[in-house]
């Protein structure tokens, strides 16, 4: 069967075919795909077997990312933690791994990567390239066995001494509330030596998803303190970012703030709260979701010519002397760095 391709954001199918497709994720939606094309510049596409003004059965989105630095490639979907490929019941993955892999050559690409939970594609074409943790949550239970199932000294006891100290409390996604969590991203990517995501970048989530993103902010007498944002789609949840400001953390403003994202999330008839991929020797990150009672299973990167290699983001890891001096960067230039290179990381 040919595979044809079409603008997600402009084509209504697309939307369409997300919303009812039960493997579809926030990751998925024209929303991400439009604040990436509005942030980064990337041109998105999706690769399907539907003809034109046909309904949709299928459909894999990626994004082509062009840069100097690291080359021009195809990736299903950058800053995503997955892209699951929307296949149909009774489809062929493996046929539509190697129309993807032939679409490389025309269109001049270093590499192709796939993003998928789930999907495996033929060793012989795609080979893995970094793996990561993923936590879920299921939510369908009671508010009381959410709890219950929480860490009793690590989580439970924090988050009851977080609400005796009475941490006051904020949602939502109001420009103020984006200014809040940028200052505290800051701080928090400064302590890991990393730059912070362009301030567009949350300003275009908010406008694209608009109550589908949230920020929820803890702070103690007027300080902001803690942290998150998350997306919403349909009855599923992704936390997606967080950060603190590390000489408050004896407050436990980021399990204060993670419970009530399950209260809420729980109250709303959420059914599953994606906790986001984690580095696999990031061990106290990887503890600190196990507490919540998740399930942990393994998330693969492949691609196709396979060969692993580093991008922009690792720059600080392979090369520490770049690490120490984004942490000490004043805060316009890192704001502004950060945005020259985030593009180039997807």
């Amino acid at each position: 069967m040919p595979l044809y391709s079409l603008d997600p954001i402009t084509d209504q199918r697309w939307q369409d075919f997300v919303t009812k497709h039960p493997d579809s994720s926030a990751f998925h939606r024209r929303e991400w795909l439009k604040s990436l094309s509005d942030t980064y510049r990337y041109r998105p596409l999706v690769f399907t077997h539907s003809p034109p003004q046909s309904m949709l059965s299928d459909g894999i989105p990626f994004c082509e990312v062009k840069s100097w630095i690291t080359g021009k490639r195809l990736v299903s979907l950058p800053f995503s933690d997955h892209s699951e490929p929307l296949l149909g019941d009774a489809e062929d993955g493996d046929e539509f791994a190697s129309e993807l892999a032939a679409k490389m050559q025309p269109m001049h690409v270093k590499y192709i990567e796939l993003r998928s939970l789930c999907w495996q594609a033929p060793s012989s074409l795609f080979a893995p390239a970094q793996s990561f943790w993923i936590h879920k949550l299921d939510l369908c239970k009671s508010k009381e066995a959410l709890f219950n199932n929480l860490h009793k000294s690590s989580l439970q006891r924090r988050i009851r001494k977080a609400e005796r100290d009475n941490l006051e409390y904020e949602r939502g996604s109001s420009a103020n509330l984006i200014d809040e969590f940028c200052g505290l991203l800051l701080i928090t990517r400064r302590r890991h030596h990393l730059l912070p995501q362009p301030k567009l970048w949350f300003e275009n989530l908010a406008k694209n998803f608009k109550s589908d993103f949230q920020i929820r902010i803890a702070r103690k007498d007027g300080k902001s303190i803690a942290a998150i944002v998350t997306l919403r789609h349909g009855n599923k949840i992704v936390y997606k970012y967080g950060c603190s400001d590390e000489q408050y953390h004896h407050l436990a403003g980021m399990p204060f703030l993670f419970w009530r994202l399950i209260e809420e999330s729980n109250a709303e008839q959420a059914t599953e709260l994606d906790f986001g991929r984690t580095d696999m020797e990031n061990e106290g990150l990887v503890r600190f979701k196990d507490q919540f009672g998740t399930v942990r299973s393994r998330l693969t990167y492949l691609r196709h010519p396979g060969v692993s290699e580093k991008n922009v983001s690792s720059i600080p890891t392979r090369f520490p002397v770049a690490g120490h001096i984004f942490s000490m960067l004043p805060e316009s230039i890192s704001w502004r760095l950060g945005g020259l290179l985030y593009r180039h990381m997807g």
